[in-house]
């Protein structure tokens, strides 16, 4: 079922999520369900639980041939429970970000280059995976909303933030979310 997406300004954007204790459960499944069927439907990189008002630790990302990221390399489909991030270089890279809880703006956010990232599938199955560019700010992205952070938060140069259509008037646009 396709969801509402909470958008910037609703507290609930803000919490910092629960641990899922059960793997396997009907809830969850219903609930990565929702989340795919919503990311799908607005041509999402990645939901978070807490974007569709649910306080778990839960994030999907994947990106293969998205409209609204053209120049993206792949990210494969991900299911990650309870992640848990590591940086493997202190190396940032800017690079312009969106957000579905923040419609019609972008901003250049700084994020660690390369990074670990363990958790679990629906399943309870161990995931830990090594990823830098593009699929490092994606999960640096979603994971951020476990914790209550959206991506202006991060943004240091208010001039380079504003609205998609005003940034990019010939149409393009810039990835990332």
């Amino acid at each position: 079922m396709i969801r509402e997406v909470l958008r910037m300004g609703d507290p609930r954007l803000l919490r910092i999520s629960r641990p899922v204790e059960a793997f396997g459960t009907p809830v969850l499944e219903a609930l990565l369900q929702d989340m795919r069927d919503t990311m799908d439907h607005l041509d999402g990189a990645g939901l978070a639980a807490p974007q569709i008002g649910v306080d778990l630790r839960v994030v999907i990302f994947g990106v293969e041939g998205n409209p609204r990221y053209p120049e993206a390399e792949a990210v494969p489909f991900t299911v990650l429970v309870n992640p848990v991030l590591a940086a493997l270089t202190t190396e940032e890279e800017e690079g312009w970000e969106g957000c579905l809880s923040v419609p019609g703006l972008r901003g250049v956010v700084p994020r660690i280059r390369r990074l670990r990232y363990t958790g679990w599938d629906e399943r309870g199955n161990r995931i830990e995976r090594e990823a830098e560019g593009f699929h490092a700010r994606v999960v640096q992205h979603e994971c951020d909303h476990l914790d209550g952070i959206l991506y202006p938060m991060r943004v240091r140069d208010f001039s380079r933030f504003g609205y998609t259509d005003v940034l990019f008037p010939d149409g393009s646009t810039a990835a990332a979310e």
